[in-house]
C-alpha cells in the first residue's frame, strides 16, 4: 500500500525565489550578503524606541512599491505586510520565468501567511479612533489589516485562481505556507503555487509586547552583534521584518515549459507540543519528532542530511532544545553536520521568517556554499557537550544534497521542510 502511495505523489521542485529582508531585496542581494555575514540589524527607524528597552531591529531597506509594479495608489490600500508579499511574489515569479499568460490559473495557488499581519495599520487605526473619533476611521483600515489580505492581495494582482489561503502558525508560518502547498501539489491539486510568508511588525505595540516578555535583545549600543544564536553571550532574538515567497512546481509542469530548477522539496513534518504557549517543550522531543517526519517523508535516512537551517532564535530556550533535538535525531551523525542560522544577520521575521530561511535553505543546495552563524564568539556551555559545527562566523562550501529547514513558533507549532538536490531520477 505504501509502495502504491509513493507511486502516486508527483515530484515538487522550487524554480522561484524571491525575498524581500533587512539585509537585502531580491535572491541575489540577500544570498550575497548571507554568504558575507552581513548584519542586517540596526537602530529602529519605524518609530521613536527611545523609551523602549529593545531599541534595535532587523528593518527593510531602499523599499520603494513601484520597484515591484505596485501602484502608488493602491499601495496606499495595503499594509506593509502585504505590500512586502506581493513584491516577494513579483520577484519569485519574475525569477521563474513563467507567463502566466499561458498558464492555467485555476491550478496556481497562494498560500501566504503572517504570524501578526497588519500591525502597523491596527497600531494606526487605534491612535486615529482614540484621537480623532470613529467618524475618521479610514474605510479601508479593515482589509488592510486582516491576516488573510496578503495572499488575497498576491491572487489579486496576478490573477492566480487556485486554492488561495492565509496560514498562521506564529514562527512556524512560512514553513508551514510553504509545507501545504507542498502538499497540494504532491497530490495533484494544484500545478504550481505561490508560497510563504510576510511580515511588517516592527511596531510599537509588537516591540513593547515582545520586550515586555524579556525576550529581546538590549544590546542596543551594538545592534550588528545582538543577534547570536548559540552564542555564550546571546540575552535575546532581534526583530524583524520583511517577505519570502517560492515558487513551486510540480515536476512534469516545469519540464514541461523549461523551467530553471533549483532542488527539490521532497519532504515536510509538521505537529504540535502541546505544551506552552510561549516555551518549547522541554528536550525538544516534538521538534526531534517534526524533523523526523519531514526525514521520512522523503523516503530518506537521517544520515543522508548534510545540513540543517536552525531556527536559532539566539534565545536560551530555542538554541538548547534544538540542539538537543537535533543531537537525539541524527545521533553521531549531527557532529558531521552543518548547522547555521539566518537569523543571526536578519534578526527573527516572525511569520515571514521561516519562508526565508527556506529560500536560504534551497540556495545553499544550489549553490554548495553554506552561509555562517554570525556573532558566534563562544558556544554556549551547555551546547559545547553536543559537539555540534553551527558554522560560525564564515561561510563555508559543502557539497550539500539534503538540507532541512526547521521553524518553531509560540503555541507550539513546528514545522520542518526538507529540500534534495534536483536530480533527473
Amino acid at each position: 500500500m505504501n509502495d502504491e502511495v509513493n507511486i502516486l505523489e508527483k515530484r515538487v521542485v522550487v524554480t522561484g525565489l524571491g525575498v524581500i529582508s533587512p539585509v537585502g531585496n531580491g535572491k541575489d542581494a540577500f544570498w550575497e550578503a548571507l554568504l558575507a555575514g552581513k548584519s542586517g540589524i540596526g537602530p529602529i527607524t519605524r518609530f521613536d524606541a527611545s523609551e523602549y528597552t529593545a531599541r534595535i531591529a532587523g528593518e527593510v531597506k531602499d523599499f520603494n512599491v513601484s520597484d515591484y509594479s505596485i501602484d502608488r495608489k493602491e499601495a496606499r490600500h495595503m499594509d506593509p505586510s502585504t505590500q512586502y508579499a506581493v513584491a516577494a511574489t513579483k520577484l519569485a515569479l519574475d525569477d521563474s520565468g513563467m507567463d502566466l499568460e499561458k498558464e492555467d490559473r485555476d491550478r496556481i495557488g497562494t498560500i501566504i501567511g503572517t504570524g501578526i499581519g497588519g500591525m502597523e495599520t491596527l497600531h494606526n487605526l487605534y491612535k486615529g479612533l482614540f484621537d480623532k473619533g470613529p467618524a475618521r476611521v479610514n474605510p479601508f483600515v479593515v482589509p488592510k489589516m486582516i491576516a488573510n489580505m496578503a495572499s488575497g492581495q498576491v491572487s489579486i494582482t496576478f490573477g492566480l485562481q487556485g486554492h488561495c489561503a492565509s496560514v498562521v502558525t506564529a514562527c512556524a508560518t512560512g514553513t508551514n505556507s510553504i509545507g501545504d502547498a507542498f502538499r497540494m501539489i504532491q497530490r495533484g491539486e494544484l500545478d504550481a503555487a505561490v508560497a510563504g510568508g510576510t511580515e511588517a511588525a516592527v511596531s510599537p505595540g509588537a516591540v513593547a509586547g515582545f520586550a515586555a516578555m524579556k525576550a529581546l535583545s538590549t544590546r542596543n549600543d551594538d545592534p550588528e552583534h545582538a543577534s547570536r544564536p548559540f552564542d555564550k553571550d546571546r540575552d535575546g532574538f532581534v526583530m524583524g521584518e520583511g517577505a519570502g515567497v517560492v515558487v513551486l512546481e510540480e515536476l512534469e509542469h516545469a519540464r514541461k515549459r523549461g523551467a530553471h530548477i533549483y532542488c527539490e522539496l521532497a519532504g515536510y513534518g509538521s505537529n504540535a507540543d502541546a505544551y506552552h504557549i510561549t516555551a518549547p517543550a522541554p528536550e525538544g522531543l516534538q521538534q526531534s519528532k517534526c524533523m523526523q517526519l519531514a526525514v521520512d517523508d522523503a523516503h530518506i535516512d537521517t544520515r543522508e542530511v548534510d545540513y540543517v537551517n536552525a531556527h536559532g532564535t539566539s534565545t536560551h530556550l530555542n538554541d538548547l532544545n534544538e540542539s538537543v533535538a537535533i543531537s537525539r535525531v541524527f545521533g553521531e551523525h549531527a557532529k558531521d553536520m552543518l548547522i547555521s542560522s539566518t537569523k543571526s544577520m536578519t534578526g527573527h521575521l516572525l511569520g515571514a521568517g521561516g519562508a526565508v530561511e527556506a529560500i536560504a535553505c534551497a540556495l545553499t543546495v544550489y549553490t554548495g556554499k553554506v552561509h555562517p552563524t554570525i556573532n558566534l564568539v563562544e558556544v554556549d556551555d551547555e551546547l559545547k557537550k553536543y559537539g555540534l559545527n553551527y558554522v560560525p562566523n564564515t561561510a563555508v562550501e559543502a557539497d550539500v544534497k539534503v538540507a532541512i529547514s526547521n521553524s518553531f513558533g509560540f503555541g507550539g507549532h513546528n514545522a520542518t521542510l526538507l529540500f534534495k538536490k534536483y536530480t533527473e531520477a
